[in-house]
């Protein structure tokens, strides 16, 4: 009989001891970690559950991570983890964590594009952005990209976000060439292109690019050079890199088919990645009879129909001591 009584108190204190246990397990599952502050993490692909874990903690996101293995394992009919890179705030609780990592909800990354980067521009960019993977086998045209905020996820190839550059400046320019003014004088999309490039790189005010268009549209009409700024720069750096100086004399006699104050008509393609502002205002420009324009030492340009006219405006804008 006190056999059977200790027994008896035996089995009470071991069931206490796994209850008060279990309790405290429950509450370190919903209790605040340790992170004191944001932290991203990648989780790898793995079937097993202690590796997990064991990032996490190492990462100063949980402590025990035995208890999240255990606790992952138990409540595995709510999903399985999967892999990805996630965000973590400051104070998640191990119940949180996991929760995130159910989700699928991984760290989305921003690429940035400017309009007006040459495709080797970009293409550095993208050569640099964080969390992608692989290399670029494809290298894109000029022109062929379009300007724009790119969002991807860790591990996304740079290959594949360069491809869908591609993608949405095709699908742009289908747009934007079936609703052009019929009367502008090209022969096709490619040499709109080629227009814009030099646009986007004449002005960075939205209202000037139609008004800009114009005067490079009559210059074509009356077969004078275009003398654009622009295509000498890119005949000078190939596109590889910004020119970190002025223009100078031997620049402008340089024999290039990208300058265009030797050549006549248009390079022969673009001398970078415009935007659709730029393309907009090539294939609808302003109707005038402007053949010139000059910085007019405000931001801007003043636009002129003649050449005494225009050499004013040049007067004005050396006066203005801006240049």
């Amino acid at each position: 009989m006190r056999r059977l009584r200790l027994a008896g108190l035996v089995c009470l204190v071991l069931a206490a001891a796994a209850g008060g246990a279990g309790w405290w397990a429950f509450s370190w599952f919903r209790a605040p970690g340790p992170l004191a502050a944001p932290k991203s993490l990648v989780i790898a692909r793995t079937g097993r559950l202690e590796p997990v874990g064991a990032e996490l903690a190492e990462a100063g996101i949980i402590t025990h991570p035995e208890l999240f293995a255990a606790a992952t394992w138990f409540t595995r009919r709510q999903g399985e983890v999967k892999a990805g890179e996630y965000a973590f705030t400051p104070g998640m609780s191990p119940e949180a964590a996991l929760a995130l990592l159910r989700s699928g909800k991984t760290v989305v990354h921003r690429l940035v594009v400017p309009e007006g980067l040459t495709s080797a521009e970009i293409v550095a960019l993208v050569e640099h952005g964080e969390a992608l993977a692989d290399q670029i086998t494809d290298e894109p045209g000029e022109g062929q990209l379009e300007p724009e905020t790119y969002f991807y996820s860790y591990g996304d190839k740079r290959q594949a976000l360069i491809d869908r550059m591609k993608r949405a400046r095709q699908k742009q320019l289908a747009e934007l060439w079936a609703a052009r003014d019929p009367e502008i004088p090209l022969k096709d999309v490619e040499e709109a292109v080629t227009l814009a490039s030099i646009v986007e790189k004449e002005t960075s005010i939205p209202a000037e690019r139609p008004k800009i268009a114009a005067v490079f549209y009559n210059r074509l009409r009356l077969g004078m050079k275009l003398q654009a700024d622009p295509t000498v720069i890119y005949a000078v750096t190939g596109g590889k890199r910004p020119l970190d100086r002025a223009l100078t004399k031997p620049d402008l006699a340089m024999e290039s088919p990208y300058n265009t104050y030797q050549v006549q008509g248009l390079p022969p393609g673009p001398i970078g990645n415009p935007g659709r502002a730029a393309i907009e205002a090539v294939l609808k420009p302003d109707h005038s009879d402007a053949l010139y324009f000059v910085a007019d030492g405000t931001g801007g340009h003043a636009f002129a129909a003649t050449l005494d006219e225009h050499n004013k405006n040049v007067a004005r804008w050396r006066q203005s001591g801006t240049h």
